[in-house]
């Protein structure tokens, strides 16, 4: 019978690297949950004041772009540590594989139809779909097959911006939809519960449009075929063997990260640079995050006193769903009516006071269970009533 990872086989490193990517994730939504996303393409364009311009460019710096990728790789660690354990254990894989994929479909389609548009859970699953279809290849050929198809979609794009000319041109702030601006901010800023319902069904058709699916296969999926690779390496429980390496990761994912999304910021902000801010720039620094979060578990009693982020990352599912909730009460109008009221400071604020409440409910949970309330259904259905609780 295939068996979930028990509380003795989870690796504490993975969880502080999901319970990080957590916060950042929740800081770049917040402005999701706040402002007419996804009709403001560039939100540069949308801040005017100083103080909220300068701020936002920070969290684009250092938040923007890296925590999906870093969160994805994780995905594809944790399918490829299942899919050894079954190898090794001469259980069928792919059976409970499926159907746990199925189950994180279905509550990505509730979480974006009932709560939020900006789901990415439905995306996840759809790209782990195709993962579990790679994981027989062996690691070193995971690792090209992700950069050739990321490599793919960059050549494509680029070869697009040579072709129109623009690829040396100053970025400008596409051209946006006044009138589905309004409409977001009239049923999230003051309509009721059903008028953000059909609001969402018309955000739904810009998150979830086919453009956005294929796009994941060349973006998300190859960041999950990375960290699936990594896995078969076993480079975090590696990691006291691979210290000299994940240091010279930390030192240079993480300047070179940060210098690749500084740099548009202060020379003229270009098509390219643009480009390469993003879809460059953004997965370096994750690789630059994830290895600092190795090295730091390398330290005597880091993981203890990281534990309450652990927490966090092992009922990851329901905290990423928990901050939907608490978001949309907060701002739309069936709530506390903060939609388009706050600035970028408070928007940060509410962001990290949110997480740090999770952060406490985490530690009082895990006092008396094992696992999130979603992690147990997810497991019961997936493996059964008699599956082991991690």
């Amino acid at each position: 019978m295939f068996q979930p990872t028990s509380l003795n086989e989870r690796i504490h490193t993975l969880d502080i690297m999901r319970g990080f990517s957590l916060l950042g994730i929740l800081i770049v939504n917040i402005f999701a949950f706040s402002l007419p996303l996804p009709h403001i393409l560039d939100l540069h364009s949308w801040f005017t004041d100083y103080q909220d311009v300068m701020l936002y460019q920070t969290l684009d710096i250092y938040v923007q772009s890296s925590f999906y990728p870093l969160f994805s790789m994780l995905f594809g660690y944790g399918l490829a540590m299942q899919w050894i354990k079954a190898e090794q254990t001469g259980t069928r894989f792919y059976p409970f594989a499926t159907k746990r994929l199925v189950v994180l479909f279905i509550i990505g389609l509730l979480h974006a139809f009932l709560i939020w548009w900006g789901d990415i859970l439905t995306m996840y699953a759809f790209c782990g779909f195709f993962l579990i279809l790679c994981l027989k290849l062996k690691s070193g050929w995971l690792l090209t097959v992700a950069l050739a198809m990321n490599g793919l979609l960059h050549f494509f794009i680029l070869s697009l911006y040579a072709i129109a000319g623009i690829a040396n041109a100053e970025f400008e702030t596409p051209h946006v939809d006044i009138t589905a601006i309004n409409n977001a901010i009239t049923a999230y800023g003051i309509g009721t519960w059903t008028d953000a319902f059909f609001q969402r069904l018309n955000d739904l058709a810009v998150q979830m449009a086919p453009g956005m699916w294929i796009s994941a296969l060349f973006t998300i999926l190859p960041y999950m075929m990375i960290g699936a690779a990594a896995a078969k390496w076993r480079l975090v429980e590696r990691a006291k063997e691979l210290k000299v390496m994940w240091i010279i990761l930390t030192i240079i994912c993480i300047a070179g990260g940060l210098f690749i999304k500084s740099v548009p910021f202060h020379v003229t902000r270009t098509y390219l640079l643009e480009y390469v801010r993003v879809y460059i720039g953004g997965p370096i620094l994750a690789v630059g995050y994830a290895s600092l979060i190795v090295v730091l578990c390398l330290i005597p009693f880091a993981t203890k006193l990281l534990s309450p982020i652990a927490k966090v990352g092992r009922m990851s599912l329901t905290i990423y769903i928990m901050q939907s909730i608490i978001c949309t009460l907060l701002f739309y109008n069936f709530g506390f009516g903060l939609y388009g009221k706050v600035d970028v400071m408070m928007g940060i604020v509410i962001a990290i006071g949110i997480y740090v409440v999770q952060l406490a409910l985490s530690e009082l949970w895990f006092l008396k269970y094992q696992q999130g309330p979603l992690e147990k259904a997810v497991k019961r259905i997936t493996y059964g009533k008699n599956g082991t609780e991690n």
